[in-house]
């Protein structure tokens, strides 16, 4: 059974399809954020594994507090980073009053401020609050059979009962990947994500 899923498998990535997966509101801590959060001391204790080699969503969870409300019980996601940063939604962003530019994870310069709380304190970054540019993680491999470079932008058809397709996909490459799309909710609920649900990658230029 397992090796005829993985023939399927095989089978569906070496056609440019993709798994599409929802990523919803998170944030990246640093260390010493999470102390300040935390307590001092503490560490991200993992809850379970995501689709990511070492990444993973943690048991903690924080308050994000913008000038015309707030968000509960927001994930946290491990391992701890050089840099706090906040992913949202743009409806995330319009209900909590924030402004928040479309960037990569780790783009963070000049993005949006937002307060962070968690039970033992909070923090006021600065900057650090992106709208994540929807992106496809290409493990080394794949990237090679399908001709995709890293940094190179494509389009996706999703393909669900509103079929979308996302013009602007930017593809990240390593070794260390699984292969999978991320968008966030608001483009979810736009192309009726739901489930396992599939993505055609379309080169730009050979549409």
């Amino acid at each position: 059974m397992e090796q005829l899923i993985e023939q399927v498998m095989d089978t569906m990535t070496k056609a440019g399809l993709v798994q599409v997966e929802v990523s919803a509101r998170h944030v990246h801590l640093t260390d010493q954020d999470v102390e300040v959060l935390f307590g001092k001391g503490a560490v991200l204790h993992e809850k379970r594994p995501l689709s990511q080699k070492g990444q993973y969503l943690s048991e903690e969870r924080v308050t994000l507090i913008g000038p015309k409300g707030k968000k509960e019980r927001v994930a946290v996601l491990g391992p701890v980073r050089s840099a706090t940063q906040v992913e949202l939604s743009v409806s995330d962003c319009v209900s909590l009053g924030v402004k928040a530019p479309l960037r990569e994870s780790g783009d963070v310069e000049g993005s949006g401020p937002i307060t962070i709380e968690g039970p033992a304190g909070s923090i006021s970054i600065t900057q650090g609050t992106i709208v994540a540019h929807n992106h496809i993680h290409v493990p080394t491999d794949v990237a090679r059979m399908l001709d995709l470079k890293d940094k190179e932008h494509v389009s996706v058809k999703i393909l669900s009962e509103r079929p979308v397709t996302f013009e602007d996909v930017i593809i990240r490459v390593s070794d260390a990947f699984t292969f999978r799309m991320h968008i966030d909710f608001d483009e979810a609920n736009a192309a009726s994500v739901s489930g396992f649900t599939l993505g055609k990658i379309i080169p730009h230029g050979k549409e």
